[in-house]
Parts: C-alpha cells; sequence; structure tokens
C-alpha cells in the first residue's frame, strides 16, 4: 500500500518515457548537503541553482538532473529550463545508474553541458566532467574517505587525495567532500 502512495515521476530519454522511482533519504540529504553549500554561494549571483526540475534538451530529451547550475536567465522558464544547464549533478540510484552514466551523459555531452557531476552515494565518490572541445573529459574523482580507508592509505596516497572539490563555474567555490555526505 506504501508503494502505490509515492508518486512517480518520468523523463523523455532518446525519445523513450522512462519512469523514475523518488528518490530515497541518502540521495535526498546528498541533494540537500549541495544545494545549501553550492544555492548560498550563489545567492545575489547570476547563476541559479535548481533541483528536480525539467531541462528541455529538444523533442527527443527532456531530463530531471538531480541538480543543476544555469547561468544565462533566457534559459529559465516558469516550469522548466530551455537547454543546456552550465553544471548537471546527478546522484546514482540501482534503478538510475546506467542511464545517469550512459545516455544521459552522452546527450549532456552533445548538449553542451559545461561540467558534469556523477555522485555514487556506496562508494562515496564525486567523478567530475569538464567538457573540452564538445567532449566529456574525467576532471577527477573525489573521495569521502572512512577513517579505515584513510589509513590504509599511503603516505603519498593520503598527500595526493584530494579532500575538496572545485566548481569551474566559479574560481572560489571549493567544497570539502565530507559536506556533500555529511548525514548520509
Amino acid at each position: 500500500m506504501l508503494a502505490e502512495m509515492i508518486d512517480t515521476k518520468e523523463e523523455l530519454i532518446a525519445g523513450q518515457i522512462v519512469m523514475m522511482a523518488p528518490a530515497g533519504t541518502g540521495h535526498n540529504t546528498i541533494a540537500h548537503n549541495l544545494h545549501l553549500v553550492i544555492g548560498n554561494y550563489l545567492y545575489g549571483k547570476r547563476c541559479r541553482m535548481f533541483g528536480e526540475i525539467y531541462v528541455f534538451l529538444d523533442e527527443e530529451n527532456h531530463f530531471i538532473p538531480d541538480l543543476m547550475v544555469v547561468c544565462e536567465p533566457s534559459q529559465i522558464k516558469p516550469n522548466y529550463i530551455e537547454g543546456a544547464p552550465d553544471l548537471v549533478i546527478e546522484i546514482l540510484s540501482a534503478s538510475t545508474k546506467k542511464r545517469d552514466i550512459g545516455v544521459k551523459k552522452k546527450a549532456y555531452e552533445r548538449f553542451g553541458v559545461k561540467e558534469y557531476w556523477i555522485i555514487n552515494p556506496v562508494d562515496r565518490s564525486v567523478e567530475v566532467y569538464h567538457l573540452r572541445d564538445g567532449v566529456f573529459e574525467l576532471d577527477d574523482v573525489y573521495y569521502d574517505y572512512s577513517q579505515e580507508d584513510w589509513e590504509g592509505l599511503t603516505a603519498r596516497d593520503r598527500q595526493e587525495a584530494k579532500l575538496s572539490l572545485k566548481v569551474s563555474l566559479y574560481d572560489d567555490l571549493e567544497i570539502p567532500v565530507k559536506r556533500i555526505f555529511a548525514d548520509v
């Protein structure tokens, strides 16, 4: 009975309707953490942050990214975003993982999203891709190390570990990875 009460949402991916289940609590906590950090940073700036709103890339691709940043005001419509956001963040789940790292990533690349993050709550990682010459290139993978994992790293690995990530749209926006996964 509870399952019947939970609404579903849908995306149009390559012309096919894909039903999506609502996100769980861990997923929502990560989205909330990022919305607080990035949203507060953007307050009073040109770019705006959105979550769970339609992005119309073209007639066959209407996505609902978990989070996005849009810097062009003309793209912001009353009920949707028209065209590629500047930053898209997808938080993986068992039901969305294949699409998020496959067909949706390719579409974001093709339509010109400048930066794409794939957050994996299971291994507590963030893959950051930057669009260069029309192609996504992996910038880096950032981890929220457990104490045990941290102690298992070599001294060199600890020195090279990146514990915060920069948002490429702004030189001074850096987010500690632990902040992304706080309370998850």
